[in-house]
């Protein structure tokens, strides 16, 4: 009985030795897998983990992306999805702390409610025609070129042309989002002081 349970012993510390351990981890668009024994594996994730965290905390410093759901809180006052489209409809009272807005603004947040409703679902296309823009938020044509110019000069807005080639349309850039939330922010924070 005693040759059995060496015998045992032997096997079951030859296989812990022995024993590959296979970790996939995966951050972002980083994927890495470490395989090995148990102690030099863990030491290798730790070893990445410790030089990679800060770098992704660095990266996410400094990365600019709006998500639909973080539009629609900092907008939700300003734009809702109607059944006819995406509409900027500002609460223009003493409560709100706005003032009116002015076109260019009024343009860009046109801008921002159908890339809002396009996000969401509602629309399958956030780009925009001058007319249909001119046509939501009842600001005469020639303003809303101007200040579409403006803005596409600007950097704040994309001017590109219908797949078919028979429309220029616009989308608002991640710059022309930042843009106009800083301005709203100023404009609140003056207001309110």
């Amino acid at each position: 009985m005693s040759e059995k349970n060496n015998n045992s012993n032997k096997y079951s510390n030859t296989t812990n030795n022995n024993e590959n351990v296979n970790v996939s981890i995966t951050i972002g668009d980083i994927k890495i897998q470490f395989n090995g024994s148990a102690q030099s594996v863990m030491t290798s994730v730790i070893t990445f983990l410790s030089k990679q965290v800060p770098t992704i905390n660095l990266a996410k410093k400094i990365s600019l992306n709006y998500a639909a759901t973080e539009l629609i809180e900092t907008y939700s006052n300003l734009i809702k999805i109607t059944p006819e489209g995406p509409r900027v409809i500002p609460a223009l009272d003493e409560e709100s702390g706005m003032k009116k807005l002015s076109d260019k603004e009024m343009v860009a947040l046109q801008l921002i409610a159908s890339k809002i409703a396009k996000d969401i679902g509602k629309i399958s296309d956030d780009a925009m025609q001058a007319s249909k823009i001119q046509s939501a938020m009842a600001i005469n044509s020639k303003s809303v070129s101007s200040r579409l110019s403006e803005l596409v000069k600007s950097g704040y807005v994309a001017r590109d042309n219908t797949k078919d080639g028979s429309a220029v349309v616009y989308r608002i850039t991640t710059l022309g989002i930042h843009w106009l939330g800083s301005t709203l922010a100023k404009r609140t924070k003056t207001t309110s002081s």
